[in-house]
């Protein structure tokens, strides 16, 4: 997490994605932000078998899946507490993600399955 949006903020999502998961062969979907337009974010998503897909200006439909995400995390999360820094957000929102709403919650695109146990 960080407070910009440089691509090397994406380059670095896109790496721990790599490095954990180790999939080919998946899609990359996202805003038109310039971070994802970058040539480097362009040539590691090649370079990982990384096919990059964005979604029409303003369509919220095309990213539904991150629409629920972030609802979920605001409703499960953020609704609940104040934070005193952006630093304790930050620790609290990764401690989220990576403990709670990504490798146990289950998917139903992924056959009533977490990511952990799909992957």
């Amino acid at each position: 997490m960080a407070n910009h949006l440089r691509s090397e903020l994406v380059l670095d999502a896109l790496e721990m994605a790599v490095t954990q998961r180790r999939s080919r062969d998946v899609i990359h979907a996202s805003d038109q932000g310039s971070q994802y337009t970058s040539p480097a974010f362009g040539r590691r998503c090649q370079e990982a078998g990384v096919c990059p897909s964005m979604g029409s200006v303003g369509d919220a439909h095309d990213k539904a899946m991150a629409e629920s995400f972030f609802s979920t995390l605001e409703c499960e999360l953020l609704a609940r507490r104040r934070f005193r820094s952006q630093a304790e957000a930050r620790m609290a929102a990764f401690n989220y993600i990576e403990g709670v709403a990504d490798p146990l919650r289950r998917h139903s695109a992924l056959g009533d399955r977490s990511p952990a146990i799909y992957e």
